[in-house]
Order: structure tokens, then sequence, then C-alpha cells
């Protein structure tokens, strides 16, 4: 089976290469100087199209850079949960739904990792890491209903608890149809308040958890900010409280500024992971790979990234937040956070007081928010080390935190 798998993953890498080459030379190809559209419609102003195979493409010419083999697949999760009698949720279609899946080659009996993305994000951003992960894990990432290149439903959630229903129970389905259990879960951002969301409903499942730069552990009552409040009193702040509450999105600006969307996310991308990154800049190849992912990403229909007002309020503060439930964990867990995160990583301190299972709180240096970006050998090191009960026998007494970590 792993054979045949190494094959595939073979296959993946040469036909993602090729598709990298034909890619660059198609876009040195200029349009023909006599053609209708060109003399109407400046290459500036044009649309740039993108579709789930699009963003398919954009993934494994990501991908591409990466030594390790691996096989992608679109994984039926049905029309909805087993009983329901609504179709994710409220869609009268029976249309099957599909989680974009990818798993990478590993040794036998190697421990599962399986790996969810934040909120605007997919599973290409852990790129940076599959290589290093892979070595020790069965590493398995997905893209979340109605993000990157899964199914993306009409979004009909009208609460907090449909909508987190929605990236439950499309996970448990996903799950089902993988035949997975007893695996190590890893959820960043907006990921990590799922992933917690559903070890406190399927621990039966889940080994350990692992929440990097986790959202929503407390709500806007439990930090008061007097600045947001003085904020909120300003018509500045009324308007931004009043888009948030009419669920419009980031992905909103991006898709309304088409054909200057790709520009957009280049300049962000450039920022963030280069002049203002804390960690290790992106190279000039990894910059615009990623660029290329993110914009095909952002710019397709809008669906999983509605949840927005529904789980957060304005601040990224949970509505049901995961600190009153932090006495139900049933899952021993590891926070990382990026030293220069600015997710405050105090929530999990203070939950951390009310589990009752094994809990450990790590800090990487040189990383903000997206700190497996920033810092991946930072962030590999602490993986290992939440992990090593499972990767070493008998490893789990006497070791200390590896160097430059920081136990908060």
């Amino acid at each position: 089976m792993r054979r045949a798998a190494s094959s595939a993953a073979t296959t993946t890498r040469m036909a993602a290469a090729e598709e990298v080459r034909q890619a660059s030379a198609s876009a040195s190809v200029p349009t023909p100087a006599g053609s209708r559209w060109a003399r109407v419609w400046p290459s500036a102003l044009r649309w740039i199209p993108t579709s789930t195979d699009r963003i398919i493409a954009a993934e494994k010419r990501l991908l591409s850079i990466l030594k390790t083999g691996y096989v992608q697949e679109q994984v039926n999760i049905g029309s909805a949960p087993p009983g329901s009698t609504v179709r994710w949720f409220r869609s009268s279609s029976d249309e099957p739904r599909f989680i974009n899946t990818v798993t990478f080659d590993s040794k036998e009996n190697a421990p599962t990792l399986v790996m969810v993305h934040g909120y605007g994000a997919s599973q290409g951003f852990f790129f940076r890491n599959f290589d290093t992960l892979a070595s020790r894990f069965r590493v398995i990432a997905i893209d979340q209903l109605g993000w990157g290149g899964s199914s993306r439903p009409d979004f009909t959630c009208k609460s907090t608890e449909e909508t987190e229903a929605w990236f439950i129970d499309s996970f448990e389905e996903w799950r089902k149809a993988k035949n997975l259990s007893n695996f190590i879960l890893l959820g960043h951002s907006f990921g990590g308040y799922v992933a917690a969301k559903y070890a406190l409903k399927h621990p039966e499942h889940v080994q350990h958890l692992i929440l990097v730069g986790s959202a929503g552990f407390s709500s806007e009552t439990d930090h008061s900010s007097e600045w947001l409040t003085k904020f909120r009193a300003t018509w500045k702040g009324m308007l931004v409280n009043h888009l948030w509450e009419s669920n419009f999105t980031p992905q909103r600006i991006v898709r309304g500024l088409d054909p200057w969307g790709p520009d957009l996310v280049r300049r962000y991308t450039t920022a963030r992971f280069g002049t203002r990154s804390t960690g290790e800049l992106l190279t000039d190849n990894e910059s615009s790979l990623l660029t290329d992912y993110i914009y095909h990403t952002l710019a397709a229909k809008a669906s999983g990234e509605l949840c927005l007002k529904y789980i957060f309020s304005l601040g990224a503060f949970a509505r049901k937040p995961l600190l009153q439930s932090a006495s139900d964990w049933k899952v021993p867990t590891t926070f990382i956070y990026g030293q220069d995160d600015w997710m405050n990583y105090k929530g999990a301190q203070q939950a951390r007081e009310d589990m009752k299972v094994p809990c450990e709180i790590i800090r990487v240096p040189q990383g903000g928010h997206f700190v497996f970006i920033d810092n991946p050998e930072g962030f590999h090191s602490a993986i290992f080390y939440a992990c090593r009960k499972f990767l070493s026998a008998g490893a789990e007494e006497g070791l200390s935190l590896p160097d430059g970590l920081i136990s908060a």
C-alpha cells in the first residue's frame, strides 16, 4: 500500500512540476497584439478567474517545492450528517460534498498527525512544515468544508450552534470516510477552535490535541477592552462593527478589487512574511507560489468564511468561548504560540487551571501568529516535544524542553 502511494505521490510531484513549468511559460506568452480583446481591455483590467480546479492547481505548484511524496484526494463526506434533516444546512441539494485532503508518505507505524488550517487560510499554509513533520508522522492535512479546494456549499447557518456543527460534523464525516482513529489533531487559530470543539464532542478519536495560536478561548465579557469600547463609540468603530455584523469578510475585498486582487494579496504576502516578519523570510519563489495560492483560495465562492460573525464578535472574541468548557476537557493538550502572536496565550493559562488532563503551553521565539511559517525549526521542535510519548517509547519522562522554547 505504501509503495503504491509512493508511486502515486511521485506522479503527483512530476505533474506539479510540469504545471509550474507550463504556468511560467504561459505567463510569458503575450496576448496577440491584433486580438480584439487586447485592443478593448488592457491586461491590467482583466478579471482573474478562479475555481476549485485552479485552487488545486495552485496547491500543486506550491507543494512542488517539497521533497516528500504525497497523494491528493477529494474525500466524499455525503450531503449531510446521518439523521440530519438538512443538507449542510438548509440547502435542499443532495449533492455530495468533498474535503480536499493531502496525505504524505511516511514510515510504517508512524503516528498520524491531522492538520487543520485557520480562518482565511488552507492546508497549503503548512508547506514549510510538511517535509520535516512527515519524517516522524503520517501527516494528513485538509481544507475544511467551505475552504480551499474543498466543496463550497451555500453557507446558510443562522446561529453559533449550527455554524459549529457545520465544521465539527463535516470533519467527523471525513474521519469516518478515511477510517481514522487514535490520531493527533493539530489546529491553527480558528482551526484550533474547531479542533478543540471536535475533541470535546469526540474525545475517543483524539490521542493528543495541539492548538497553535488558537482562537476562541475568551469572550468579550471576560476581557473587556477599554480601547475596543472607545473605538466602538467612534463613527469608524460603528462602521466596522456594522460591517462585521453584516458578515462583510476580508475575502469580499479581494473579490471586489479583482483584477487588482492578486496585487493586493502579493502586497500582503510580501509584508506579512517579508518586511514585517519576525522570523525566517520567504524566498522569492516561496512568496510567488504562496501569493498565487492565497489569491485563488480567497477569491473563490464565499462559503466557510461566512462563519465569522457567528463564531466571533468584533475583536475575535468567541461567542461560545472554550474557556467555559475547560473543565470538560478529556484530551491531553499542548498549546503553541509564537512569542509575538497577537493571540494572547494567557487565555490558555486560564483554561489550564480548570483542565483535568495534562496541559502544556509552549511559546516559540521569532514567530507571530503564523509561527509555523515564521520559525519552522522552532515550531517543529515544539511539535516533536509535545508528541514525545508517541515518537519514542519512554521519552516522556525526564525530557527537558528544547533550547529556545519557552514554557508558559
